[in-house]
């Protein structure tokens, strides 16, 4: 009952009279939620904060997002999909070697890597955030990649009998480990190198 007495200017900016569209109300929390995470990551990332940023209230929020992972995952996805957004022309090489190339580019050259490696490691030990960056990150976006590869294997420029998830596994999985383990530079060079390794092989 508090919230509602509060003064209109606490709980963030005033959008206009009468009940907001339901889209648009959720894109705002979006906008903030990821706006909000880019900025303090998850150590500053709160549903109050999110809630005060894009003019709703805490009861909205939770009608949509059960948790404070889930919706920093939604915030994430939401802030970066555009940039990832998978290419889809009539060279698989081409469509991965720059999708890769934009991946590291975020992660490096944008607060989002420190983010996601903040997501990842809090998730070895919160079982509803693992299950959320499952959920609402990860395999969306294996997804996408998986289907990129299956339509390549039936226009005959990937082998039929390769598995694309374990592809998967090799591209992103070598970028999220010099992401987490940087012992040697994430570079936009090395997901190029990546993508030509393995489609062309490395046998002498």
């Amino acid at each position: 009952m508090q919230e509602r007495s509060e003064p209109e200017a606490a709980r963030g900016p005033r959008r206009g009279r009468g009940r907001r569209p339901t889209a648009e109300v959720r894109a705002d929390v979006l906008d903030a939620a990821g706006a909000l995470l880019l900025e303090r990551g998850m150590g500053g990332f709160t549903i109050e904060a999110v809630a005060e940023r894009a003019g709703v209230s805490k009861t909205t929020i939770y009608k949509w997002w059960p948790s404070k992972g889930a919706l920093a995952l939604d915030g994430y996805f939401h802030a970066v999909e555009s940039v990832l957004a998978f290419p889809d022309s009539d060279d698989v090489e081409a469509d991965l070697t720059a999708q890769l190339r934009a991946f590291v580019r975020i992660l490096t050259g944008t607060p989002a890597g420190r983010v996601i490696a903040e997501l990842i490691g809090q998730a070895q030990t919160d079982p509803e955030l693992s299950a959320a960056l499952l959920e609402r990150y990860s395999d969306p976006r294996r997804e996408l990649a998986v289907r990129r590869m299956r339509r390549a294997q039936t226009e005959g420029q990937l082998r039929p009998d390769v598995d694309p998830e374990v592809l998967v596994d090799q591209l992103w999985g070598a970028c999220y480990h010099r992401l987490l383990m940087p012992s040697l530079p994430l570079v936009e060079e090395f997901a190029t190198s990546l993508v030509a390794n393995l489609l062309r092989g490395v046998r002498a």
